[in-house]
């Protein structure tokens, strides 16, 4: 299914099972991924399973999260990966990543507030990046995040094949802060700050939109056959090596109109560019028209 910005824009209220919310003990949750989730988790009638995390939520290895389950993630909860040591990692090779991961295999509600995001961070605040491994959102029919904040991840998260919602929140020092394919995909309203790459992805049609990109070596990279990509709006401020890079697999020209660059110059445009004006078998990304001023609205927020 091709997606728009206005579809996305009209997103409809979230449909939750009619279950009776479980309050799950840490201890529960924090479990060995080839245990998944315990049958006591499931609602009375024997439904899907609804999970609900709030206050710390420590996780010590891959966790699990088994298709038809859902997780809801209160304001304020602060999701703590801890070191893993490799013997105790198999999900640790592509494409998932080392480190202790939540893998997600059902749907997932993460919805904080400007005054209580909820943080996903290594136990270590001062962790570089990589040192947990993200969010791996596989298959799911609606991952959906609002007010949240990464930090420390390999990548914070990792799409495959899932309908995702990412608005208002932070992605900061990780070495991938949004990394998917073959997904649909809104990322609105964001901050991408001290990233390896603020969003890497092949074979999707993302939207991005209206976010802020600051001081990442990447800002964007696309690596492969792309289909409908909407980039537009968006400020982007600094980067370390170029703002939008285009891989090997990237023959097709990309629409990138209509966005903030910190100038109206093409000439100084283009240098932060990686595609067809550097390699002639790449496609090569369209500026025109720039923004005339920086766009409004990006990340309000946390001002």
């Amino acid at each position: 299914m091709k997606i728009s910005l206005s579809s996305f824009n009209r997103r409809p209220g979230l449909s939750r099972p009619p279950v009776v919310f479980l309050w799950i003990c840490l201890a529960a949750l924090v479990l060995p991924v080839a245990a998944c989730l315990p049958d006591m988790d499931r609602s009375p009638g024997g439904g899907p399973a609804v999970i609900h995390w709030q206050g710390r939520v420590d996780i010590e290895r891959d966790l699990v999260l088994p298709a038809e389950s859902t997780l809801v993630i209160a304001p304020g909860t602060q999701v703590v990966f801890h070191p893993v040591a490799p013997a105790d990692d198999p999900y640790s090779n592509h494409p998932y990543f080392p480190g202790a991961e939540l893998i997600v295999r059902g749907r997932i509600i993460a919805l904080g507030t400007a005054d209580r995001p909820i943080i996903f961070r290594a136990a270590d605040e001062n962790a570089p990046a990589g040192s947990w491994g993200g969010v791996n959102i596989e298959a799911s029919p609606r991952a959906e995040f609002d007010y949240c904040v990464f930090r420390g991840a390999d990548s914070a998260i990792h799409a495959r094949e899932s309908s995702v919602y990412l608005e208002h929140s932070v992605f900061r020092r990780n070495h991938v802060g949004v990394r998917f394919h073959s997904s649909e995909i809104l990322i609105e309203n964001n901050l991408f700050t001290d990233n390896g790459a603020g969003i890497r992805f092949h074979f999707g049609a993302p939207v991005i939109c209206r976010n802020r990109f600051e001081n990442n070596r990447r800002s964007i990279f696309i690596t492969a056959h792309p289909e409908n990509v909407r980039i537009e709006n968006n400020n982007f401020i600094s980067a370390g090596d170029y703002h939008l890079v285009l891989g090997e697999e990237v023959p097709e020209n990309i629409d990138a109109a209509r966005n903030w660059w910190g100038t109206v110059d093409v000439g100084q445009i283009e240098p932060m560019l990686y595609d067809g004006r550097r390699e002639p078998h790449l496609g090569k990304v369209r500026l025109l028209p720039v923004l005339q001023r920086p766009a409004k609205g990006d990340v309000p927020w946390i001002r």
